[in-house]
């Protein structure tokens, strides 16, 4: 709790003042991730044309909070205190691809990996953009990675 005070620049004080425990923090935050996610989304759809949206949504919050995007993309599911709630953030995530992606495969084991699958693939993107790609690149990042989930998509239904 000392590093992260130090980070935020507060007191180890401060931060227990608000969260009683580091676990309670670590969940905070990836709430908060989810829940920009979430409005991030939203507002998407309200905007009008959805291609792109969903690589786009996860680009914006990423890069407003790298760390916390990371924290709940890919260490989150590998911390035992934290797996089941990463599942859960996950598995929801997975539901709205299946909402706004069709997948035609007549085989509801299949659509359930390509769903997965899709997720998982736009999340690595996401993050491997985040550790090595320009951000005045991001609307060329959006573009292509659509299209890989069009293509991906593609040879898989």
């Amino acid at each position: 709790m000392e590093d992260v005070g130090a980070s935020c620049g507060v007191t180890r004080l401060i931060l227990y003042r608000h969260f009683e425990t580091k676990e309670e923090l670590y969940r905070a935050i990836l709430q908060e991730v989810f829940d920009r996610l979430g409005e991030e989304l939203q507002a998407g759809l309200a905007a009008g044309p959805t291609r792109g949206l969903g690589a786009r949504t996860l680009l914006v919050v990423a890069r407003e909070e790298p760390a916390a995007f990371t924290l709940l993309w890919r260490h989150a599911a590998r911390e035992p205190q934290f797996a089941e709630y990463a599942s859960q953030f996950r598995s929801v995530s997975v539901d709205v691809v299946r909402r706004f992606i069709p997948l035609r495969s007549d085989n509801p084991v299949i659509d359930a990996w390509i769903a997965e699958s899709l997720f998982g693939w736009l999340v690595e993107a996401t993050l491997t953009w985040l550790e090595c790609g320009d951000p005045s690149l991001d609307a060329e990042f959006v573009e292509r990675a659509t299209a890989g989930l069009v293509g991906l998509r593609s040879a898989w239904s």
